[in-house]
């Protein structure tokens, strides 16, 4: 809903493809849109307008917003070690977890930082 009301500028209950850009990038200079716009766009018609009526109803920015078929939790966790286990062992040690605080104190996953103040067994 605070999606909907954020992007719909028109107010007609919908976002349409220009409301949609328009979220993310202002043409001010009036030239030619980046090739970035012009992909979005086609994602906006290939994958956002599920039904193909020109615009997105609630359940597509439902959809959007939370797609059922991605688990964030999972490709946040994947993230962090991905980018903070230096040997490439599938493991964290302590000291590649505190090399890279900043990553984690920033992460959802660790709820902001929160969760690393608790102990943990498994650390």
């Amino acid at each position: 809903q605070e999606t909907l009301e954020d992007i719909d500028k028109n107010e007609d209950g919908f976002v349409d493809q220009d409301e949609y850009i328009a979220d993310m990038f202002a043409n001010e200079e009036g030239g030619p849109e980046p090739d970035w716009v012009i992909t979005e766009r086609e994602q906006f018609s290939d994958f956002r307008d599920l039904n193909k009526d020109g615009k997105m109803d609630k359940e597509e920015i439902q959809h959007w917003i939370l797609p059922q078929d991605y688990d964030h939790a999972l490709a946040e966790a994947r993230h962090l070690v991905y980018e903070s286990d230096v040997d490439k062992d599938q493991k964290l040690t302590k000291e590649e977890i505190l090399d890279n605080w900043n990553m984690f104190v920033g992460s959802q996953a660790t709820n902001y930082g929160e969760d690393l103040t608790r102990n943990h067994d498994e650390l």
